[in-house]
């Protein structure tokens, strides 16, 4: 018999994981406010309701064998009450928990010993003007923030009142070399599965990822610091499930965990053509008791994400779409928003090669030739 899993939320991650599903024998359901979302019509069952308010998640989940997230901002409480009368969830909620707040997220590294920046808690802005002495720093609200959302760099006492008036996180700023990610797979046995690491640039304006490059260029000690410092984090967790371990990589080779999410992650989108299990298969082998997938590059890979415009909002429209597809070893992964606005994640294209130049190169043509406007 077919088991049934739920995912909570219906954003492009959910479109991703439901066209990795059609692969297995499993019944899908998605619970989304937007009936029109990218992962509505790729279920077998859609299903209208608020992620984060607990009756609509509870009985959404209570007829299910399994569920899923693909955002973090879901109602705990149910998922909890779902755990307990036997429903599967992945992460645990448990774990949730710890993650989907910063404070609580930070508190965990260091009470597990897990290498982090240095960090204070704030409660409002006139917190925040007690730490002076302690910038350069990142100020993080502890919940609610996504995509570069609720972040912001404070460099100097001037750019306090840049802070957020709300509980949030001050993290002393890295001097940085490389900044990492690195996704790991645990299943009900406490099997695990570890992706090579891949290296992010980030767009500085947008706080986004910009495009990254896979496996990342590290030494020999800093990849086997950094893979023994993400299978920490995920080993302390106790969950199973799939984690993103974003990492920093300072100036003297040191590793420190920056964040961590519980679920499918934008820095593993490579996997989909570049690896042989895709970070979305191997989440569907942990959910329906399957043996753990090769998590072993194929080819070296590029990411390129498809941002909207400056100055656009409407129905999207996609300029030099033919242009790129045209191009060799380049796939194109258009996420069904029918809507684009500045900064909004709308795609991806991901480039192989085993040649880093020619990843380069033609992620910057991509950059170059691709743009997420609106219609006239």
């Amino acid at each position: 018999m077919q088991k049934k899993v739920g995912i909570l939320g219906g954003g492009q991650l959910g479109r991703m994981l439901l066209q990795a599903a059609a692969n297995y024998p499993v019944q899908t359901f998605v619970l989304e406010n937007d009936d029109n979302c990218p992962a509505a019509h790729l279920c077998t069952q859609f299903v209208k309701g608020n992620i984060s308010n607990y009756d609509d998640v509870y009985q959404f989940g209570k007829g299910l064998d399994a569920i899923t997230i693909e955002i973090e901002a879901v109602n705990e409480d149910a998922l909890e009450k779902l755990e307990s009368e036997g429903v599967k969830v992945y992460p645990s909620p448990a774990a949730l928990r710890i993650i989907k707040n910063k404070i609580l997220q930070k508190q965990f590294y260091a009470d597990n010993q897990i290498p982090s920046s240095e960090f204070v808690v704030t409660q409002n802005l006139q917190d925040l003007t007690q730490h002076e002495t302690f910038l350069p720093a990142v100020h993080k609200l502890a919940t609610g923030g996504y995509d570069g959302k609720g972040v912001q760099i404070i460099k100097k006492k001037e750019d306090i009142s840049l802070g957020f008036d709300a509980p949030a996180v001050l993290e002393k700023m890295v001097s940085l070399q490389n900044e990492i990610a690195i996704m790991i797979a645990i299943n009900d046995k406490g099997q695990r599965a570890i992706y090579s690491p891949v290296d992010m640039v980030f767009d500085a304006n947008l706080n986004l990822l910009s495009y990254q490059l896979s496996p990342a260029e590290l030494p020999e000690k800093v990849l086997w610091k950094a893979e023994a410092i993400a299978l920490k984090v995920v080993n302390e967790l106790k969950s199973p499930g799939i984690f993103a371990v974003e990492l920093f990589v300072d100036k003297d080779n040191n590793v420190f965990v920056n964040e961590t999410a519980p679920r499918v992650h934008n820095s593993g989108h490579h996997s989909i053509e570049a690896c042989y299990s895709s970070q979305f298969d191997m989440l569907w082998r942990v959910i329906l008791d399957y043996p753990l997938g090769n998590t072993a590059p194929i080819l070296h890979a590029a990411i390129v994400n498809l941002i909207g415009e400056n100055n656009y909002t409407g129905p999207a429209k996609y300029n030099g779409l033919n242009d790129v597809l045209a191009m060799d070893n380049v796939f194109v992964h258009i996420y069904g928003k029918a809507q684009t606005k500045p900064g909004r994640k709308m795609g991806h294209v991901t480039i192989l090669s085993n040649e880093k130049q020619e990843l380069l190169h033609k992620a910057k043509q991509v950059k170059a030739l691709l743009k997420v406007v609106s219609e006239d």
